[in-house]
């Protein structure tokens, strides 16, 4: 290796003992088939030093350590006679735990020591979650089980995943402090082992980008381009916290929730779940598809029981086409890999589509042999913050985005910036030309996704593609992606020739009148703000049709502001009624801010339901919406007011719904086809804003 650098220098005082020399795993990662995280396990704990004699010997303890604990899949029945020969061994593998329900029981596997019927103690399960779902990397002590009457020959004695045990997140960011922006990038770009001299500024961006779902939740992004770029590497080798799905059939019950055992998916485990060669992606039941994309949009689905979680999902694969020649194509564009069942609703869900073919081919030529953080540590500061940071309302603060960007392109270019922030900038707020330059990134992302699919659809639905920002100086920026800035099938796509046919409407359709009879009205309004109406009608006890957003999601649209007075959000159904409102409100696409003014009983009361409060006001601070509770104990009546003139006077409030007979009825879960209890309703306009 040459001599330190400054930044060598710089990195390994202020980190002393969480950085390594990156030549070191370049040197024994030929010949294993195990992860950068777990060989730079071994490294920190021999070689986290910058003497050479030291490193030697420690290089030589990391060797010995793995020809002694690591098998080789060609050498499990030469391990497992190890262990019955010496009682017990302890090995460096994958291990995973599956639960037999015909025997009642669990049973643990290593990958490479081939056997299934391993005993484990329910505290290893228990304590780390992981095991039954994709598996973590450990250090495990297997022992041999002499009584011939047990029906398994080994079980486990002791397991020490292959991860910090302790982070301290105010020390990372702290003395992040210490360097400029650009040195923390070469740092970060060592830390993956390049070298930040062989690479461009941009395309260390495309690298940053690469690790944005590992810091952000429910971050969901693209990358296609040629093979042997690298693009899976940050989720096989680099993170403990994110898990790979190689083609395959991607199924309900293995990524959502297996419903038989009533347990979350991967999407519950893991910070990030990401899909290989996304183009071999097979799927047989379109429910998948369906419930996938309600967890792209806001992070939840429903599937028997309502599930959150805050797993991000990555799509990378490969494109065998020429970028220059499909971006001037009216025929192809830059999805063309996907398969049918990834349909314009998921790629309307991509916050960014990272331009793979940008990426340089791995090469020993770009590897590094600096001293960068051992994997595992920077895997905990990005694991850290995806958990317990939100950088989103500071973006939100702070970015000042053009007419164009609509709803789903401002939160994914948010979420962008805001990953880049939690990367980047740990420590605190970026200057105003580093965020501009994190800003335009993020829009060209967005516009990437959007380009392509204006491509693909026949009408003008993604037509708004000049996404921009406004700059410290207040001048709109107008972004373009650079492979297709000149491409006028891109620009200016073909559309369809779509023979309209005029007809006179019915006369029931010219003339809007009060309801009587509401059912059929509300429920089938489409109509837009113009043509809306006054309702005022009476919903009768069993009647079914009337969900929040049927009822109310017509008047909600346009609508900034709603002020809702209800006393009775207290009790935990009716707070999930006032959850299901806000699903509805923000579904409207325009509601930034909520208020919500209600009452409580007792001083418990009001505590437990606003701890339940405080977690929806959270979760809707990533959909951009502010939510506001407020307390008066002399309330009574219910009102809804929105700040586009429109009042909602409910009898019962939000609470109009029967108690189901059983939780497994229709209407469980779709309010619409819910029994409702008696109470009026009157929609009427105001003259101005409440």
């Amino acid at each position: 290796m040459n001599e330190m650098d400054d930044l060598d220098r710089q990195l390994t005082a202020a980190f002393d003992g969480k950085v390594v020399r990156k030549d070191l795993l370049h040197r024994i990662k030929k010949g294993t088939n195990v992860p950068t995280f777990v060989l730079e396990f071994l490294l920190a704990r021999f070689c986290a030093s910058d003497d050479q004699a030291e490193i030697d010997a420690g290089m030589e303890a990391v060797l010995a350590t793995l020809q002694d604990n690591y098998v080789r899949p060609d050498e499990a029945n030469a391990a497992q006679s190890k262990v019955a020969t010496k009682g017990k061994h302890r090995f460096i593998d994958k291990v995973h735990v599956r639960f037999v329900e015909k025997e009642k029981r669990h049973w643990a596997s290593l990958e490479n020591f081939n056997s299934q019927r391993i005993a484990v103690g329910e505290k290893f399960y228990r304590d780390n979650d992981r095991l039954l779902e994709g598996g973590i990397w450990a250090e495990v002590s297997l022992a041999h089980n002499a009584i011939d009457e047990d029906d398994y020959a080994f079980y486990i004695e002791d397991l020490r995943p292959i991860q910090l045990s302790r982070f301290d997140f105010q020390h990372y960011s702290d003395t992040r402090r210490n360097f400029s922006r650009d040195q923390w990038l070469d740092v970060l770009m060592r830390s993956v082992g390049l070298e930040p001299s062989k690479l461009s500024s941009r395309v260390k961006l495309h690298y940053v980008a690469r690790l944005a779902p590992l810091v952000e939740p429910n971050y969901n992004y693209i990358e296609l381009g040629p093979r042997g770029t690298g693009k899976s590497y940050f989720f096989s080798e680099f993170s403990p916290y994110a898990t790979l799905i190689s083609g395959g059939q991607a199924t309900k019950a293995t990524l959502f929730y297996n419903n038989a055992r009533r347990k979350v998916g991967l999407v519950g485990y893991w910070d990030t779940v990401a899909f290989d060669e996304v183009g071999g992606i097979k799927v047989r039941d379109p429910d998948t598809i369906q419930i996938m994309k309600d967890f792209m949009a806001n992070g939840r689905f429903s599937r028997g029981a309502e599930v959150i979680a805050d797993a991000s999902l990555s799509f990378v694969g490969n494109i065998d086409m020429s970028v220059e020649q499909v971006v001037n194509s009216t025929e192809y564009d830059l999805f063309q890999p996907l398969p049918p069942e990834l349909d314009l609703a998921v790629m309307d869900r991509f916050a960014a589509y990272i331009p793979g073919w940008e990426m340089p081919k791995n090469s020993s030529e770009f590897l590094t042999s600096r001293y960068g953080f051992i994997t595992d540590y920077l895997a905990e500061a990005f694991h850290f913050q995806f958990k317990h940071t939100n950088r989103y309302e500071e973006v939100s603060r702070r970015i000042k985005l053009g007419k164009a960007v609509e709803g789903r392109d401002e939160k994914g270019i948010k979420k962008t910036v805001s990953a880049f922030l939690k990367i980047l900038h740990p420590d605190g707020p970026p200057t105003d030309a580093e965020f501009e330059t994190y800003v335009a990134y993020a829009v060209e992302c967005r516009r990437r996704v959007k380009e392509q699919m204006n491509k693909r659809k026949p009408d003008d639905e993604f037509a708004a593609i000049h996404l921009s920002y406004r700059n410290a100086n207040g001048d709109e920026i107008v972004v373009f992606c650079p492979e297709s800035k000149h491409a006028a099938a891109t620009q200016e796509p073909a559309r369809r020739s779509l023979k309209v046919i005029d007809q006179p409407r019915a006369a029931s359709e010219q003339t809007h009148q009060v309801s009587e009879s509401p059912a059929a009205s509300v429920v089938g309004l489409e109509a837009t703000r113009a043509e809306l109406s006054e309702q005022h009608f009476t919903i009768l006890y069993g009647d079914t049709g009337y969900s929040y957003e049927s009822l109310m999601g017509p008047y909600l649209r346009g609508a900034k502001e709603i002020v809702i007075e209800d006393p009775y959000i207290r009790l935990q159904h009716q707070i999930q009624n006032f959850v299901r409102f806000c699903e509805a409100a923000v579904k409207a696409g325009t509601v930034k801010k909520i208020q919500l003014v209600t009452s409580f009983e007792d001083q418990a009361q009001a505590v437990e339901a606003g701890n339940k409060l405080e977690d929806l006001k959270q979760s809707l601070i990533e959909a951009d919406v502010e939510l506001d509770v407020s307390i008066n104990q002399n309330l009574h009546d219910r009102e809804i007011r929105l700040d586009n003139g429109w009042t909602i006077k409910i009898g019962r409030g939000l609470d109009f719904y029967q108690r189901p007979g059983s939780w497994f009825e229709l209407g469980t879960s779709d309010l619409s086809l819910r029994r409702c209890l008696e109470t009026k309703v009157d929609i009427f306009k105001c003259s101005a804003a409440a």
